[in-house]
């Protein structure tokens, strides 16, 4: 029978032979038979298509998503593509090869986000139909995506004068996060959520599993006379926690003291990520090499470090010292 009914489902159901010989037993998904039987019909013909056609089948935009999110599981912002993915599922009804560039874009722009924000957006949405494309073979071609324009990175750090001021300022919990944070230029999170199993002061080394990094990949931070001080002080404070208040572990940094003490110590327009800036700042203006700097703080991308290379043209003065020496013997030469 090519259309039936269960016992236990109100809605109708397809029962059909392809012409590859595979069976198809699915739910139309509706309780109406006439439309049970113009979904039967189509979902033949489709099957002839592709068979005798060569054509693929059309897959819809849920079924991309799905697909996404159970390969992407353990991607480190899955809960991120699933706010995304989402926000795209409420206004693309339909099969993936008819999704475009130009549609996404102006989709996007109904959401009340910075441009780099939608950027997101579009990458995750390209990403999926290029994977739909590649991997899935669901389509023939991903769309080309055009992203929107976004303002330059600010670059925010502090001077010597500037750290110290702030620290002093802040309560004593706040002064060891603060001082650790810009002797080893870890991320709040990681500093934060720091327990004593990741701790080797033998070593003077913290190490911060890969789950809890950006990258993905376990990284090592070489701990420093300052970082070692700061670590001494929070011993026999908590089980497993580094760094604690009151007896238990802090899990926020933006606090007011924090907003308070930024306030006084005369810092403007500063987000504790910008200590991570101002330590990047600090070790290439100390000469630190670029490669020694991004291996320093875990990028895979050496992009992120040369954002920083401009602080420090001096390592280019042997280059320059070269065309130094070329002029003086053009001109001997004159």
């Amino acid at each position: 029978m090519p259309i039936f009914k269960h016992q236990d489902s109100a809605c109708w159901h397809v029962d059909i032979v392809s012409p590859s010989g595979k069976r198809i037993r699915r739910s139309t998904g509706t309780e109406d038979k006439q439309a049970a039987k113009e979904y039967h019909d189509s979902l033949k013909a489709e099957l002839w298509r592709v068979q005798y056609l060569d054509e693929k089948p059309e897959r819809s935009f849920e079924e991309g998503a799905l697909r996404w999110l159970n390969e992407k599981k353990n991607k480190r912002d899955i809960v991120d593509d699933k706010t995304i993915l989402r926000f795209w599922r409420e206004h693309l009804s339909m099969p993936l090869h008819e999704i475009r560039g130009g549609m996404a874009l102006e989709i996007v722009h109904q959401l009340d986000v910075s441009n780099a924000r939608k950027n997101k957006y579009l990458a995750v949405l390209r990403a999926l139909l290029r994977r739909a494309e590649r991997a899935w073979e669901w389509i023939d071609k991903a769309p080309n995506f055009t992203m929107l324009p976004e303002p330059k990175r600010r670059i925010r750090s502090l001077t010597k004068e500037q750290a110290l001021a702030l620290v002093d300022e802040l309560p004593e919990h706040q002064q060891r996060m603060v001082i650790f944070a810009l002797a080893t230029g870890l991320r709040q999170g990681n500093v934060l959520g720091l327990t004593w199993g990741r701790i080797d002061l033998d070593r003077r080394v913290a190490y911060i599993d890969g789950d809890d990094f950006k990258n993905g990949d376990d990284h090592g931070v070489p701990l420093n006379d300052s970082a070692v001080d700061i670590v001494r002080q929070c011993i026999g404070n908590h089980p497993t926690h580094v760094f604690t208040y009151r007896g238990k572990p802090i899990k926020q940094a933006n606090t007011k003291a924090w907003r308070n003490a930024l306030e006084r110590a005369g810092i403007v327009a500063f987000r504790w990520h910008d200590l991570r800036h101002a330590v990047a700042t600090w070790l290439v203006q100390d000469g630190t090499p670029l490669f020694a700097v991004q291996e320093f703080f875990g990028w895979k991308d050496g992009k992120m470090v040369r954002r920083y290379a401009h602080l420090a043209p001096q390592h280019l003065a042997q280059y320059a010292a070269g065309l130094d020496t070329r002029l003086r013997r053009d001109s001997a030469r004159g």
